[in-house]
């Protein structure tokens, strides 16, 4: 019988393993506030070698640690003979991939999760440094601490975010917004220009909501993701483009298009037809989106960068329809970013209300008088929503949804929605229609 491969033996020049690869996305994360996902994508995509195991194993080693950062931190500090070295985010990362795999994950054996660790400290600063970590990681195992890994999520939201969500909304949408689940959230891509389903996703399964948007069995690979046939996008965020009802031959501005996934569905809901302009305060956003128009063979939009809450720019007084997708708290998307934990403070909901209502205000001059005005966070906060919209009815006046995708999740003359995990399958957003008075 062969011995279980050692995840963290990386000598030589042998290929890096899982367990190497997310310690460097922890590290990015801790040291940069880098976004899980594209740190993980870029190691990725630099090591296509990976089988789809690995792969697995990375993301998994990658979002589990992140998502049990305090619980796995608390259990390493009980058994440290001295303070853990939290502030040295390329030697913490180390740790909490060893704990992680000591308590959440049977595949590999303890001893030799906690070799991998050490060898990599003893690589990273020297035999000392190591010693401490075989003798903390080692007193760890013999603990035989028994975690339950949906709790140890849990546990490791911080305590005023648990009571505001809990308050809000209840223990099942808690524990499904930040992820603490069994079952992980659901992989989805939307099929572009609603093209044919490819034969290797025969058995993709059609989301509840969104049109031509299917939950895939794993993630795409980088060959099928340049390919144009898929835009990797979350059902609710498809949602939201759908929600805006534009028409072909209609004038659309998306005002915070970011990279443009939504921007491209306007443009497939337009039916290519009618003018299109997106704006966004970061430059490089915008080239981002103008690649993935390129990869999807479609032209691209008026491009403008514009800090809406400096001004208006270039952009014309000529629209029927704006989308607002404003910047948020992103609160409605820790299950699949576990990150925004670390950073996210109490203070931070009210003074993104702030933030876009200066959006909302400014991205409004820009209507045709009745134009219709779209408003989306992904926020669960009441703060980035109902009150945004509520200081902002000297401007507007609530207007149905006036789209078929919205028909079986909004009641009939609704004007506002809120999109939950358990409720709906989707991340958590808050979604208003407003007509320019």
């Amino acid at each position: 019988m062969s011995k279980p491969r050692d995840p963290g033996a990386e000598g030589g020049r042998a290929q890096p393993s899982a367990r190497l690869i997310a310690a460097r996305v922890v590290e990015r994360v801790l040291r940069d506030g880098a976004y899980l996902s594209r740190a993980l994508d870029a190691e990725l995509l630099r090591h296509p070698q990976l089988d789809a195991r690995e792969r697995g194993l990375a993301a998994e080693l990658s979002y589990g640690s992140i998502r049990t950062l305090r619980f796995s931190s608390d259990a390493l500090q009980q058994h440290a003979a001295k303070k853990l070295p939290i502030g040295d985010p390329q030697l913490f990362s180390e740790f909490l991939i060893a704990a992680y795999q000591v308590l959440f994950l049977d595949r590999v054996p303890p001893s030799a999760a906690v070799n991998a660790a050490v060898n990599q400290v003893r690589k990273k600063r020297g035999a000392k440094v190591a010693g401490f970590a075989n003798a903390l990681l080692r007193s760890l195992v013999r603990s035989g601490l028994q975690a339950n890994k949906t709790d140890a999520v849990l546990a490791s939201v911080p305590s005023w975010l648990v009571e505001r969500i809990q308050s809000g909304l209840g223990e099942a949408e808690l524990r499904a917004l930040v992820g603490a689940t069994e079952a992980p959230p659901p992989f989805v891509a939307r099929l572009a220009a609603a093209g044919e389903l490819p034969p290797e996703w025969a058995g993709a399964k059609p989301c509840r909501y969104a049109p031509h948007a299917f939950e895939l069995a794993g993630a795409l690979s980088a060959e099928q993701r340049r390919a144009a046939t898929w835009v990797v996008q979350e059902e609710g965020a498809q949602l939201i483009a759908w929600a805006l009802g534009a028409r072909p031959g209609e004038a659309v501005l998306d005002a915070c298009a970011g990279r443009g996934t939504k921007t491209s569905l306007l443009w497939e809901a337009m039916q290519r037809r009618g003018a299109l302009w997106a704006t966004d305060a970061h430059p490089h956003k915008l080239e981002s989106l103008r690649a993935d128009f390129t990869r999807l063979g479609l032209a691209p939009p008026e491009l403008a960068a514009v800090d809406w809450t400096k001004g208006q720019g270039q952009v014309p007084c000529l629209f029927d329809r704006v989308l607002v997708d404003a910047p948020c708290t992103g609160s409605g998307t820790i299950r699949r970013r576990p990150e925004i934990l670390l950073r996210l403070a109490p203070d931070d909901p009210a003074r993104m209300s702030a933030l876009q209502e200066a959006i909302v205000r400014s991205a409004a001059t820009r209507l045709l008088p009745g134009g219709r005005l779209l408003y989306a966070v992904c926020s669960v906060f009441p703060e980035e929503g109902e009150a945004v919209m509520e200081r902002t009815r000297d401007l507007f006046e609530p207007v149905a949804f006036d789209t078929p995708a919205l028909r079986e999740l909004a009641p009939a003359g609704a004007s506002e929605l809120r999109l939950l995990p358990n409720a709906h399958g989707t991340d958590g957003y808050f979604l208003a229609s407003r007509r320019l008075k």
